[in-house]
């Protein structure tokens, strides 16, 4: 064979190791019959938080539907929650990711996010094409790839202005993109075998539903948090009618759903890594949550979500018609803060019996 006769353009190459279909069928250039050439090569920056990774996850399913024959690369710090069935090549940020992009050329190269090591990656990679965020070298600030990218960088430098928007995340990003959000799923990195597994659940519950309490809200964001004595009470409240309810939380809820546990009796599986925790959440009928993390998981694997919300704009939130967004009677007056000014705090004011209705309606 020469090596002009080797077909770099053909999606199934992987640089310097044997491709699957050589590996697996003995195929070999130029007369394999599954050679595939690549018609688009797009980049995706977007590196955190991992809540953020999954909602933008819509534009690879996007991007199949316009470019059948694309490869995806995509630089994250959360690789492991990226499908890889669905993505060609998953890179996680670092030294070795960002030589891997600067080193190849690029149809569409979108940036997401405005932290200055994405907005400068963006800025050297090798694309006809940029879209999102980007750092501008010569007056030493983050800008715009193109004018769509506008409105997102400036509701983000300004609370006020945040306020008063009205697109949720996806249609803002698909914007950005030069793209129309026509509720695409999101994509899900999910261990099938552990679904499986934690169908104990099923047998515990004794064909009750089974409502996933995901408790607390990490440390970050501790004005979300709903009093302990609510989440008792609706637990008793969801026994009594015949749920199952199952406290969900990582490391910094496992000593507060002990207590749950023991007051209440509910199962509490414990803490798993984000792998396992989201094939417990899978076997859930309905998912409670004021963490968006969570909304993402619950998104992912499309089940009813009824999410708490104070501090933040809820029009970000792309529910896909499953499930309600329940915020304080009175309004929050902690916009994107982690510190409540208020002496009775605002989540008071969301009841166990707005909360309990709420499961019903959509269990």
């Amino acid at each position: 064979m020469e090596l002009n006769e080797v077909k770099f353009d053909c999606k199934y190459f992987r640089g310097e190791i044997p491709c699957l279909p050589n590996k697996q069928r003995d195929k070999v250039c130029p007369t394999c019959d599954e050679y595939v050439p690549i018609k688009t090569k797009i980049l995706i920056i977007k590196l955190g938080a991992l809540g953020d990774v999954i909602r933008t996850t819509p534009l690879v399913v996007k991007y199949r539907e316009l470019y059948p024959n694309s490869h995806i690369t995509w630089v994250t710090h959360s690789p492991d929650i990226l499908p890889k069935e669905s993505i060609e090549k998953i890179l996680k940020y670092g030294f070795d990711a960002v030589n891997h992009v600067n080193h190849q050329k690029y149809d569409i190269a979108i940036n997401l996010d405005k932290e200055m090591e994405a907005c400068a990656l963006l800025s050297t990679v090798k694309a006809k094409e940029k879209y999102g965020f980007i750092w501008n070298h010569e007056e030493n600030h983050i800008d715009v790839a193109t004018p769509a990218a506008v409105h997102k960088l400036i509701t983000g430098l300004f609370d006020n202005i945040s306020k008063q928007n009205t697109k949720s995340y996806l249609e803002e990003i698909f914007e950005i993109c030069g793209l129309k959000f026509n509720y695409e799923p999101y994509l899900l990195n999910v261990n099938n075998d552990l679904v499986a597994k934690w169908t104990l659940l099923k047998d515990k519950s004794q064909d009750k539903k089974i409502i996933g309490l995901n408790t607390g809200c990490g440390k970050r964001w501790s004005t979300r948090l709903w009093a302990p004595d609510n989440w008792i009470a609706l637990v008793r409240q969801l026994q009594h009618n015949n749920y199952y309810p199952v406290l969900l939380g990582g490391i910094d809820e496992d000593a507060q759903n002990n207590i749950y546990q023991y007051e209440t009796g509910a199962y509490y599986p414990g803490t798993y890594s984000l792998e396992e925790f989201i094939a417990i959440t899978a076997n859930c009928d309905t998912i409670v949550s004021a963490v968006s993390m969570m909304m993402h998981i619950a998104t992912g694997l499309q089940k009813p979500l009824i999410l708490f919300n104070n501090i933040f704009n809820k029009h970000e939130f792309e529910m896909y018609g499953r499930g309600t967004i329940i915020e304080p009677t009175s309004g929050c007056d902690d916009y994107y803060g982690n510190v409540c000014t208020r002496e009775n705090c605002c989540m008071n004011d969301i009841s166990v019996e707005m909360v309990y209705n709420a499961i019903v309606k959509f269990s």
